[in-house]
């Protein structure tokens, strides 16, 4: 019994969270502006017990932004330790091009957002913590792909070993 807890205590548990990339007709990405960051972000946040991340992103894009959304594929999934939060895994689905109508029917959770807009990558790299927007970039550039793209930190495991 003791090599079975030996064991289970060497395993990860990781947080997970899940977001999803919205964009318009110019290939930005929609960000929001969250009250208790000093960072911008895409909507999204923790996975719950129980829940899947593709559910915990359609729950939180609902939550947050105050609309219903069906997301795509996914993105990609970034394996991002942190130091002050332990071990995450981070994924991102595809939001596709929002319409007028859904954008006119964005309300935002006053409590967690002041604001939201659509980026460039320029706009994201100075609003973003650098990992983050490295991951959103990946992303983006996955969504042109036929598959989903694993990173480190919002890296590529090629990038961050050379």
């Amino acid at each position: 019994m003791a090599a079975a807890n030996e064991h289970e205590a060497k395993m990860a548990h990781p947080r997970m969270a899940a977001g999803a990339l919205f964009f318009d007709s110019a290939d930005r990405v929609l960000m929001v502006e969250p009250t208790y960051k000093d960072y911008w972000d895409v909507p999204g946040g923790y996975v719950e017990t129980g829940e899947s991340p593709l559910h915990a992103a359609v729950r939180e894009v609902r939550e947050e932004l105050g609309i219903a959304v069906s997301l795509g594929r996914l993105l990609a999934v970034d394996w991002a330790p942190s130091a002050g939060e332990g071990d995450k895994v981070l994924y991102l689905f595809d939001g596709g091009q929002l319409t007028p109508e859904t954008l006119a029917r964005i309300a935002l959770q006053p409590e967690e957002l002041k604001g939201h807009a659509f980026l460039s990558p320029a706009e994201i790299n100075e609003r973003a913590i650098p990992r983050l927007a490295r991951r959103i970039l990946a992303a983006k550039d996955a969504r042109t792909k036929a598959y989903p793209i694993y990173l480190e930190h919002g890296r590529r495991p090629e990038e961050a070993a050379a």
